[in-house]
């Protein structure tokens, strides 16, 4: 397989690990052309391995491209298959968080499973604002019912803050939440939790997503409440829309590969 396709896809080990701003590394760089015909995943030794034309392919730290179960390589190879004249990573976001988790996250799992605990100490959902009266209604309608199942489900309260003013949380909610995430196993959905952590900016929503008690569509939303609030206030921005519209793309991907390989 031609090195240079593989170099451009994803980072190689040993470099910072930030899934995010990994899974959109070099998406500048000209596209090579597509030089396979069949893109597949296989069964070899108990894991669902990409190949291109039978050959295994391998991130860019020289791993192959294994995935846990025949859907989650089903949904990789069909990243490959849909591929045209020219091989566009930006079209590509598993097999981009795939590369990330498999070169990158499975050497510091401790250490991505601790930031994604921090988040919790600084959740979204547990800061709110005051007024307009509008604007506390819609936050409390989203977020609320996300820290009642984090209550009621994994036993963690956390504390709100009504004045935007830095509130510590309960040392036993915090550890629940960490109880939930040391739970993650493998590279792959560690490495989808994250993704979901970061790009939302909770913990408790990305919890909520792998867990099942709601959708990414409708955590999506509730990340967004505030922003949305001020885009009907202000109207919308083009370039703010392009971002936001690229970051779904992101989460939708980690939320799929979460579900597919926990």
């Amino acid at each position: 397989m031609r090195e240079d396709l593989i170099n451009a896809l994803l980072p190689t080990h040993g470099e910072a690990i930030d899934p995010v701003a990994m899974a959109r590394k070099d998406l500048n760089k000209a596209l090579p052309k597509r030089f396979y015909t069949l893109a597949a995943a296989e069964n070899r030794e108990g894991a669902f391995v990409l190949t291109l034309d039978g050959k295994p392919a391998r991130t860019p730290g020289r791993n192959a491209v294994a995935l846990p179960s025949r859907e989650a390589g089903d949904a990789v190879a069909a990243e490959w298959a849909a591929q045209k004249e020219f091989i566009d990573p930006r079209t590509m976001p598993l097999t981009r968080m795939v590369n990330s988790a498999l070169d990158g996250v499975v050497w510091e799992m401790d250490g991505v499973r601790a930031e994604i605990g921090k988040y919790a100490g600084t959740d979204l959902l547990c800061y709110r604002a005051g007024d307009p009266a509008s604007l506390v209604e819609l936050q409390s309608a989203h977020w609320d019912p996300v820290l009642t199942m984090a209550r009621e489900k994994i036993g963690a309260d956390f504390a709100v803050s009504h004045s935007m003013t830095f509130v510590e949380q309960p040392a036993a909610a915090i550890a629940a939440a960490r109880r939930i995430i040391d739970a993650v196993r493998g590279p792959l959905p560690l490495a989808a939790l994250n993704v979901m952590t970061t790009i939302m900016g909770s913990c408790l929503l990305a919890l909520a997503v792998s867990q099942g008690w709601m959708s990414a569509e409708n955590a999506w939303v509730a990340a967004h409440v505030d922003e949305d609030f001020q885009i009907r206030a202000w109207g919308r921005d083009e370039e703010a829309e392009a971002r936001r519209a690229a970051r779904w793309i992101d989460m939708q991907a980690a939320a799929r590969l979460y579900a597919l390989t926990k």
